[in-house]
């Protein structure tokens, strides 16, 4: 083996050390140009505004769903990427019908109305409704210990709040919600007549939060209406249940399972210029919840993925890879678009390395989730005095994303936009989620967040 020579290992040192500088410096300087080009001449805002405002709550089946589709299609065209198509795939179609009623009934006869919402795919109540004495309980050990003979022909309330002392927001979801998708499922088992969930929300207010649940395997004859309550609603039912526990509660809901409807992805691509068969993904979800218009959830993951494209094709940076935009159908209620995204990508045998998932909310990025290996992750959190600058600062390992998940196992690596979670889940799945509760200045700053990572991990590819 030929070994360098003492002067020559030390020049070698050298201008390999000023290569890695330059480097540096040139990535500076582009994550620059994003940044400035991202908050002076951005055009996520106004594709969140018409979204949003023109077209509304997006419910996968609806036709705002498909007005959405037609509208971000056509949006990607007008970029003038190298190729803009639909990705076919069924999903699954519910309607909440007209708004749900509900109140509590005293032992005196007086009766309180009380804010409710179906949550996604329960079936309707009977057409007069459901009035029956209700059960509190927190957790699904609960029903084992009461038992069918004191849970038979009752509502059970579900009232375990999120965790209020962990600052990750999303963890204490994460911990409340197998009450809202499959509360319902092992209250039948029970014969529970019907189901209130406590809204998965850490804010006090009258606005109920929607969200998907599961029957499992329950046949259709014993599936239970299933609603989500207020959590100003489930303080005062669970206090005037333990004065009264034989009180009764009363709720109609309107909702329809329908069978499955034809639907898109919506994808774009800038063609790798060294590696086109190599792809790297960036996207969120353009279904929402039909309570308000998602423009947090998921309108903002979409219109700043939409905006990463833009932006190099805006500041001519061509990448090495093939960059794609996936708009993903159907997340909400049955992830049915990125399942079908990751099934087609086998079935070509398309070499993915890299994807960006934003499902978090247009708030100020903070940085990143990361499923990867340990030189991935090295690599990543490298870039950190980078990313300094613009007070990005979170490089976890961790959850990345429900759309871009199906493709683990096939793919090098995997990343969540993660922006302050703090007010997130205030409007989640509520009335609240709407356009004026977007700061422009925030979704700019998360679509160049994404954008910079995505230049960085196309320049230096993968480990």
């Amino acid at each position: 083996m030929k070994t360098l020579s003492i002067p020559s290992l030390i020049f070698f040192l050298f201008f390999s050390s000023i290569s890695i500088s330059q480097n540096a410096i040139q990535d500076s300087i582009m994550l620059k140009k994003i940044y400035s080009t991202a908050l002076t001449d951005g055009k996520a805002y106004d594709w969140l505004d018409y979204l949003s405002n023109e077209i509304g709550g997006r419910l996968s089946g609806s036709i705002e769903a498909e007005s959405a589709v037609n509208y971000t299609e056509e949006q990607l065209n007008e970029l003038g990427l190298d190729k803009v198509w639909l990705q076919s795939v069924m999903v699954p179609k519910w309607t909440r019908g007209f708004k749900e009623y509900a109140y509590i009934e005293t032992n005196s006869g007086d009766k309180s109305v009380t804010n409710i919402c179906a949550l996604g795919g329960s079936v309707p109540t009977p057409n007069l409704g459901i009035k029956a004495e209700v059960v509190e309980v927190q957790n699904f050990e609960d029903l084992t210990k009461l038992g069918k003979d004191k849970i038979a022909g009752k509502i059970v309330f579900f009232n375990r709040p999120m965790q209020a002392d962990l600052i990750h927001t999303g963890s204490a979801y994460g911990g409340a919600s197998n009450q809202r998708y499959s509360g319902a499922e092992q209250a039948a088992k029970y014969g529970a007549i019907g189901v209130l969930v406590r809204s998965l929300t850490l804010k006090l207010d009258d606005s109920p939060h929607t969200g998907a649940m599961s029957y499992g395997d329950t046949p259709n004859s014993q599936r239970i209406p299933a609603a989500a309550i207020s959590t100003k609603g489930a303080e005062y039912l669970s206090s005037l249940l333990k004065l009264q526990p034989n009180l009764q509660f009363y709720f109609k809901q309107n909702c329809k399972i329908w069978d499955d409807v034809p639907s898109f992805n919506v994808i774009g691509e800038i063609t790798g210029s060294v590696h086109p068969n190599k792809f790297m993904v960036v996207g969120g979800h353009l279904d929402s919840w039909d309570l308000a218009d998602g423009a947090q959830d998921d309108g903002a993951g979409v219109v700043q993925s939409m905006e990463v494209l833009r932006l190099f094709k805006k500041l001519n940076y061509r990448p090495k890879h093939t960059i794609r935009v996936v708009l993903f159908m159907n997340e909400e209620n049955g992830l049915r678009g990125g399942l079908k995204y990751a099934e087609e990508a086998k079935r070509k045998k398309e070499k993915h390395v890299f994807a960006l998932e934003s499902d978090s909310g247009g708030y100020t990025p903070r940085g990143f989730s990361l499923e990867t290996d340990a030189a991935n992750v090295a690599q990543i959190r490298s870039w950190a005095p980078l990313f300094k600058p613009y007070l990005i600062h979170l490089f976890d390992e961790g959850y990345s994303g429900a759309d871009i998940r199906p493709m683990k196992g096939n793919i090098d690596v995997l990343a969540g936009l993660q922006p302050d979670s703090q007010r997130y889940f205030d409007i989640h799945h509520s009335e609240n989620d709407t356009f004026d509760q977007v700061n422009k200045r925030e979704l700019e700053l998360g679509a160049a967040t994404m954008a910079s990572l995505m230049y960085l991990m196309d320049i230096h590819g993968v480990k």
